[in-house]
């Protein structure tokens, strides 16, 4: 390996990985897939877990009849691994796993199942073990292609080139721009001098005003709950620059590094935006008496737009779970393989993930409460970080836009059914905002305490719960109407103190409707949903949106109590589908099917 590979992130020639191409919609790698449905080790197991428990797991899995409703990846997380490379090369722990990882994966596809694994883009696993993929992406997608995985989770831990989960607090230099104070411009001819504060413009939500300075500009930290998934959340300060000659300048930036939170040393120096954007500097800066050196940028006669920025934790980010895809591109096969980036929604790839991955995780772990061989494990309904359902479920829930068949989706985390701490009625919500929002259905419990026809059973084996997750129509639901008297598509709620209501539209034309008590108390309140109100907010999502209005009935089903009722679509209209007094964390979820005569 080039000695060289960690001092600083490789420059990027391609603009498809530049910020300004997020949002063009082009994917670079990999085949869509349905959301993906199996089981994974690391809430059952955390690092303890080992070849005979999977082996255990894979034969529950078609015990139960699991497999026959999908799921079907069986994925190694964390902790599978040996403590260092042998010649270049991940190994399994020899005394975890001492069949190899090879005749795991025969073992599973032996199962009719399919074979995941793990990895992480940075020089560590999260577990501390040096085998991290960075440097390494080509020895090892070779070696997951000799080992059939048809899965491969990609965690985030020790990046590198960021501040994430366990690398260097001062790898923020990369990630934040300078505090910037003035811009100078000067082509011999003319000198322009601009203010930062009075003179710049300030793009997207992270930058802010610091006496004389802008500082922040960059991009917000995403793992933690509170800042809004919707925005653009990497800031700019941008100039408008007016020249009268057409040529090169001289940009010299007063301004202050640093390598904490909000003040770094990398900057980007553009001018132009979209596909006419020209970088012409993309690095870390030395100041001398708080300047910059010179930088040449061409300016064209009249108004210019400058733009100094850092979006490199986006893109470096970006860059480096695509090196991956390159890898398995390079080993020539065309083995169909779901690509899950783990990076708890730091960087928001909900932004950019689709470009190289089928799911992106949104927060940070679920839990961090694993079990073991014998111990469940602990998982908690709401709690005041991300380690619970409905931290995972507010934040997911008003990201329907930014997935799809021709995206991917949002990843909450793993089931967290069957661990303790949660209800038989929390696991049934649970279930059920899950399958709504089109979220990876991954198992993350020991199996061999379920039994067939049990609560968790019956719970995970609800098919048609599965059959709105899976269906064919790839729309995750939106949320349209909430008693916070918000938006309700767009507004980032974290007070569970409310009732939810999902509409998702079906690819035969039905709609699922979901009435869903977020919070602890019992609610006496009773919502009524017109059909005008699902038009609303659906009607360019659905197959026929006005046959779905203009149906003569209803047939109604409730997909938890299996209860039918028809319904003249006269009475909907004006009193709409009604549910009252929903239990704490309970839901009501419906399948509405419009009927013509």
């Amino acid at each position: 390996m080039d000695k060289n590979y960690f001092d600083k992130p490789v420059k990027i020639e391609d603009s498809r990985f530049r910020y300004d191409a997020f949002k063009d919609g082009k994917v670079l790698y990999g085949k869509k897939h349905f959301p993906p449905m199996g089981w994974n080790s690391w809430n059952a197991f955390g690092s303890g877990n080992t070849e005979e428990l999977t082996k255990a797991m894979a034969d529950r899995i078609v015990e139960l009849g699991l497999d026959k409703l999908g799921y079907q990846y069986v994925v190694l997380d964390d902790g599978c691994y040996g403590a260092e490379r042998i010649d270049g090369h991940v190994e399994g722990d020899s005394v975890k796993f001492p069949g190899g990882f090879m005749a795991m994966s025969d073992y599973i596809h032996g199962k009719g199942l399919k074979f995941g694994m793990y990895n992480d883009i940075g020089s560590r696993l999260c577990s501390g073990l040096e085998v991290g993929t960075c440097g390494y992406e080509d020895v090892d997608t070779a070696d997951y292609i000799k080992w059939g995985v048809d899965f491969i989770k990609v965690d985030n831990c020790y990046n590198v080139w960021d501040n994430a989960t366990f690398s260097d607090p001062e790898n923020a230099r990369f990630t934040f721009a300078p505090g910037i104070k003035k811009i100078v411009l000067e082509n011999g001819q003319e000198k322009i001098e601009l203010s930062a504060v009075k003179d710049g413009i300030i793009t997207g939500s992270r930058a802010y005003k610091e006496g004389e300075y802008i500082v922040g500009i960059g991009t917000f930290d995403g793992t933690a709950p509170d800042a809004s998934p919707i925005g653009e959340l990497s800031s700019e300060l941008r100039f408008k620059v007016n020249v009268e000659t057409e040529g090169e300048y001289d940009l010299t930036v007063i301004c202050k590094t640093g390598k904490t939170e909000g003040i770094g040393s990398w900057l980007q120096a553009a001018v132009g935006e979209g596909e006419k954007t020209e970088i012409f500097y993309d690095d870390l800066v030395e100041v001398s008496d708080d300047k910059t050196e010179p930088i040449k940028i061409k300016l064209a006669a009249g108004e210019n737009l400058l733009r100094l920025m850092n979006h490199r934790r986006q893109e470096n980010t970006l860059t480096s779970y695509a090196r991956i895809q390159e890898g398995f591109a390079k080993t020539g096969s065309d083995r169909d393989i779901v690509f899950s980036i783990c990076e708890w929604g730091k960087t928001h790839p909900h932004n950019w993930g689709y470009k190289v991955g089928d799911t992106w995780r949104i927060l940070n772990d679920i839990t961090f409460q694993v079990g073991s061989d014998g111990d469940s494990g602990h998982a908690s309904w709401e709690g005041a970080y991300t380690t619970s359902v409905t931290a995972q479920y507010n934040k997911a829930v008003i990201m329907d836009e930014f997935a799809g068949l021709d995206r991917g989706w949002n990843d909450p985390d793993m089931l967290m059914i069957g661990m303790d701490g949660l209800t038989e009625t929390m696991n049934k919500t649970h279930m059920t905002m899950w399958c709504m929002m089109n979220a990876p259905l991954m198992l993350g419990m020991d199996l061999r305490n379920v039994t067939a026809g049990d609560a968790v059973y019956n719970i995970i084996t609800n098919d048609e719960l599965i059959a709105l997750n899976q269906d064919e129509l790839g729309v995750q639901a939106k949320r349209i109407y909430t008693t916070k008297a918000v938006a309700p598509d767009t507004t980032y709620i974290r007070d569970n103190d409310r009732l939810d209501v999902l509409a998702k539209p079906l690819m035969d034309g039905s709609i699922a409707l979901s009435f869903i008590n977020v919070g602890m108390g019992d609610r006496p309140d009773t919502l009524s949903i017109k059909p005008n109100l699902i038009m609303e907010y659906l009607s360019g999502k659905m197959v026929d949106a006005e046959s779905f209005a203009g149906a003569e009935r209803y047939e109604v089903k409730d997909l938890w109590s299996k209860e039918k009722k028809i319904y003249d679509a006269k009475e909907i209209n004006e009193k709409g589908f009604t549910v009252s007094s929903i239990k704490a964390n309970d839901n009501v979820t419906l399948r509405i099917t419009p009927i013509y005569d």
